[in-house]
């Protein structure tokens, strides 16, 4: 756990590829600390490669990129040619995503999802292990297995740590982040107590197994915030977060996160109502005490003072769940950008 809590900025909700650049360029200049790309409707790591060309000292990262859509030694080209062209400044943020996305969207088969996102970690490490010293790449798994490298299918050597983040709701994912991560991915449907009592203590145990401890880990997390200056703009923004939380809740996984609060009948709802695919009727069922529970709800000033009041001691990286927009809630931006800076 780092004394100060960085505030980072994310790219999702940007359908023009071309205006990336300008928009990271913007974030840099802004003061954030860093810029997460996810795999939503684009490519996250094309993300971050325009964002690279006009950035020199944010960090960027993916939260995530699907991790078993790609072969490692895919993921491990390209998270090695982005460390470069960022100068160390890149993350492999990694998810697994659910199973029907696996076998149904992207046709690719499904298996435990805890074992083989060992053997990716694992098998990651040991390509460009093997890239930076030369030694025989001879990694064999049950699912994966490496073996060969030549000079001809070395890229250029470079020194750059890779830190590679995973994402999870539930405590295997947790414990293994502990183990063998180098941060965590925290899901942006959760609560304090949903950490406190859960997240950071399954992270702890599986750091604890390592011989290493929680403070080797890096937990980021995204944040819904409910803000706006004016009441049209606010309310906008509270329906759009009620509908979000309310759509993660259908999900049969991550039920235990309104479960620990006493609000499991209201997920199971939330998911009868999924699958008669009424959307609509979802969110009337996020009241306020659910609302202020998994979302900062606060002026646009006050939202900065009240991320770090709410998570000072729990996590390590914030990011808003609003898409970071030059011109688009900048009193918000530029009053948590100076929040976060002032901190001792």
């Amino acid at each position: 756990m780092s004394a100060a809590i960085k505030l980072d900025a994310g790219l999702h909700s940007i359908d023009d590829l071309h205006a990336i650049p300008g928009v990271a360029e913007a974030a840099e200049k802004a003061g954030f600390d860093g810029l997460w790309a996810s795999e939503v409707n684009h490519d996250p790591f094309i993300q971050l490669a325009l964002a690279a060309t006009r950035t020199t000292r944010l960090e960027l990262g993916t939260a995530i990129a699907l991790s078993f859509t790609r072969s490692p030694m895919t993921l491990a080209y390209t998270a090695w040619d982005l460390a470069a062209m960022t100068q160390g400044h890149f993350i492999l943020g990694l998810g697994t995503q659910v199973k029907a996305h696996n076998e149904r969207r992207f046709s690719v088969p499904w298996s435990a999802p805890i074992p083989r996102l060992r053997e990716v970690i694992e098998g990651l490490r040991a390509i460009w292990r093997s890239w930076r010293t030369g030694e025989r790449l001879n990694y064999r798994g049950e699912h994966y297995k490496f073996t060969l490298m030549t000079p001809f299918f070395t890229p250029p050597r470079h020194r750059h740590d890779i830190p590679i983040y995973i994402a999870g709701v539930n405590t295997g994912l947790c414990r293994l982040a502990g183990e063998l991560c180098d941060g965590f991915h925290v899901h942006p449907l959760h609560s304090v107590k949903y950490l406190s009592e859960v997240i950071r203590p399954a992270i702890s145990e599986g750091a604890q197994a390592a011989g290493r401890t929680i403070n080797d880990v890096a937990l980021s997390a995204s944040v819904f915030v409910v803000t706006g200056t004016e009441a049209g703009q606010r309310d906008f923004v509270e329906e759009m977060v009620r509908q979000q939380i309310a759509f993660y809740a259908s999900t049969p996984s991550y039920r235990p996160v309104f479960e620990i609060h006493g609000w499991g009948d209201v997920a199971a709802e939330l998911s009868r109502l999924a699958a008669r695919k009424r959307w609509g009727e979802m969110g009337r069922l996020i009241s306020p005490d659910i609302l202020e529970t998994f979302a900062i709800v606060a002026g646009p000033d006050e939202v900065g003072p009240a991320a770090l009041e709410r998570y000072t001691g729990l996590l390590d990286r914030i990011t808003f769940y609003l898409p970071y927009l030059p011109g688009q809630f900048d009193e918000l931006w530029h009053s948590a950008i100076r929040t976060f800076s002032e901190q001792q």
